[in-house]
């Protein structure tokens, strides 16, 4: 799934490129997607081990290695994807924001894929209900469960996808794509917790509802919101000292 992420981003990296003019060759969006890839595989490795493994990790830091216990976070992935375009930005000599909203639209490819190989894996299921298209989970016992996966795949990669995509077919002011981003994954991802189990060792963390999921997904809201506010604040302050 992170295999086939990368290449739909890369063939979708190159699109954007041609379309909006800038001028790079494909050396250059492969050398994107090299940086983005290891972002996404140390930070969501080193992510899981910080936000819901953190006892065990401290206990034995080796066991970051052992990729087939314990997963990815996403959270940790973006924040790893953020730093390698912050160096790309710094040897392609771009501008940081520039760089994050050209590749943002893309994102939910990669949140797509990594949903689907959640569902074919059976992990990360859903909370049990009687809906009619409720599953059952070979691993989570003889009740029917949310199928949270699709749910996640639906909402964070599809629909974000459509919304990102059509919103950045137009030039945006800088960081506008990157905040709609941030909230709209946050949003979602809050939402689509409601369906999803909690993580095992941590559970509910408040109120009987709240997950760590959640939590993490916060500021990715706030924050998403200000620099949306930002961003249409500056363009319409530079706009107006012309």
């Amino acid at each position: 799934m992170y295999l086939l992420s990368f290449i739909f981003g890369w063939l979708l990296l190159r699109y954007r490129a041609r379309k909006f003019q800038l001028g790079w060759s494909n050396d250059q969006i492969v050398d994107l997607v090299f940086y983005i890839a290891v972002g996404v595989l140390l930070g969501g490795r080193i992510g899981y081990m910080l936000f819901y493994d953190l006892p065990n990790f401290i206990h034995a830091p080796w066991i970051i290695f052992k990729i087939w216990d314990g997963g990815m976070s996403f959270h940790g992935g973006l924040l790893g994807v953020m730093l390698m375009m912050w160096l790309w930005s710094i040897k392609r000599h771009t501008n940081f924001w520039d760089t994050i909203d050209f590749i943002t639209p893309i994102i939910p490819v990669g949140l797509a894929a990594g949903r689907i190989g959640n569902f074919l894996q059976g992990e990360l299921w859903g909370r049990v209900t009687n809906v009619p298209w409720a599953m059952f989970y070979p691993q989570a016992g003889s009740l029917p469960r949310h199928p949270s996966e699709i749910y996640e795949f639906l909402l964070e990669g599809v629909l974000l996808f459509v919304i990102l995509w059509f919103y950045s077919a137009k030039s945006k002011p800088r960081m506008a794509v990157s905040a709609l981003f941030l909230l709209g994954y946050g949003a979602l991802r809050f939402c689509c917790e409601f369906f999803r189990m909690p993580d095992p060792q941590y559970g509910y963390l408040a109120f009987g509802w709240l997950t760590m999921g959640q939590i993490l997904s916060l500021p990715m809201i706030i924050i998403g919101a200000i620099l949306l506010v930002v961003a249409y604040r500056g363009a319409k302050m530079h706009r107006g000292t012309h």
